[in-house]
């Protein structure tokens, strides 16, 4: 019986340790959305100031109506432009589009319609280092233990 609750208790920490080190989702501006937002782009920094970004999250851009977005440089974000030298992707015209936060660098995207980008819709995201590699190790270890003591009974 002693086992059996060893062998819970591993499970247990090995669910825990998968649920933390899991990507999250990010909906840029929440129920807002991907929009020229109302009071300029203050909408945009603050929702982003809220959010505490890592590797590998996923921020989800969605809208209706004639928008799109680009990921660009800082100066392709300061200047609104998403020219050859300042577009970093292609523009997406499909909503929603996912985008996955692949570095630390700042991430900068805008709206390439007509005068969108100086009306506010554009967003910076800054990305910090997460710990999901080493909790992913740990949450391995775990589990890998966890069936060795059920094997073992």
């Amino acid at each position: 019986m002693a086992n059996k609750l060893v062998l819970i208790g591993w499970l247990m920490a090995a669910a825990t340790l998968f649920a933390g080190c899991a990507a999250d989702t990010y909906t840029v501006g929440d129920a807002l959305g991907w929009t020229v937002p109302p009071l300029g782009n203050v909408a945009y920094r603050t929702w982003a100031d809220k959010q505490d970004f890592d590797l590998g999250d996923n921020i989800v851009f969605r809208w209706s109506g004639t928008h799109d977005v680009v990921q660009v440089t800082k100066e392709g974000y300061d200047n609104c432009t998403a020219t050859n030298t300042t577009a970093l992707s292609p523009i997406q015209t499909t909503s929603p589009y996912t985008f996955t936060l692949n570095s630390t660098a700042p991430h900068y995207f805008i709206c390439t319609i007509a005068n969108h980008c100086s009306l506010g819709q554009k967003l910076t995201i800054q990305t910090e280092a997460s710990a999901a590699p080493i909790l992913k190790t740990g949450a391995l270890s775990a589990l890998l233990l966890a069936v060795a003591a059920f094997i073992s009974l």
